[in-house]
């Protein structure tokens, strides 16, 4: 009988820091959904499979491993093979996101700013006498610059909110997908909706979670 003792090792080891590995051998052998692979765990191994259950729905799936393994010494090695196997797949890095940044710094203004452009120009009456907006600003002391926002209402809001969109959806396919991000868990829609709100500076933000995310994994290692 093959020597079990390394297994519960490994499998402690693989629930508590290897979850997204659990994750994506779930989406490429199993042709499990990225949402319910998010809550995979290992439950057990053999020389010839894993089980894996999701608490999502408490199913169990069996992960043949091909060929089998001659002795669970190779369990490191197979599962880390694997691993690489399963990110080449499924188009990802081997750095997943987990968390959602706020603005920061220089953000912050921007932030606002856009938040300020989209409920300003949301509606052209906003730029009429009476408006709140058109009020509140005071733009009666600069009537013809409300006439120019009334008239660019359109175009401002179009450019904005369709360029925004644009940034998302490739946001979404670009570094969401590729970073591990399940699509409409909640660190999803915050990125998602930051960069309907703010634009560009999400992948700014985003790219430097990423870097540091690769600094801790380098650290470690």
């Amino acid at each position: 009988m093959a020597d079990r003792s390394p297994i519960a090792f490994t499998i402690t080891h693989m629930n508590a820091n290897h979850q997204d590995s659990l994750s994506a051998y779930l989406q490429v052998y199993c042709d499990v959904s990225a949402r319910a692979a998010q809550s995979a765990r290992l439950e057990d191994i053999s020389l010839s499979d894993l089980v894996i259950r999701t608490t999502h729905d408490n199913t169990r799936y069996t992960v043949p491993l091909s060929p089998p393994m001659q002795s669970f010494s190779e369990s490191r090695t197979r599962l880390v093979a694997m691993h690489k196997e399963c990110l080449a797949r499924l188009g990802r890095s081997d750095i997943t996101i987990t968390t959602y940044r706020r603005p920061e710094g220089k953000e912050i203004f921007l932030f606002a700013l856009c938040v300020s452009a989209y409920v300003a120009f949301w509606h052209r009456g906003n730029f009429l006498p009476g408006a709140w907006v058109y009020e509140t600003v005071g733009l009666a002391a600069v009537p013809g610059f409300a006439r120019v926002c009334y008239k660019a209402q359109p175009l401002v809001l179009a450019i904005l909110g369709g360029s925004h969109v644009v940034e998302a959806s490739l946001l979404t396919v670009k570094r969401l997908r590729r970073y591990g991000v399940p699509v409409l868990s909640w660190v999803w829609c915050a990125w998602v909706v930051s960069n309907l709100i703010e634009g560009f500076t999400v992948w700014m933000r985003f790219d430097r979670v990423v870097k540091e995310e690769r600094a801790k994994r380098e650290h470690r290692e």
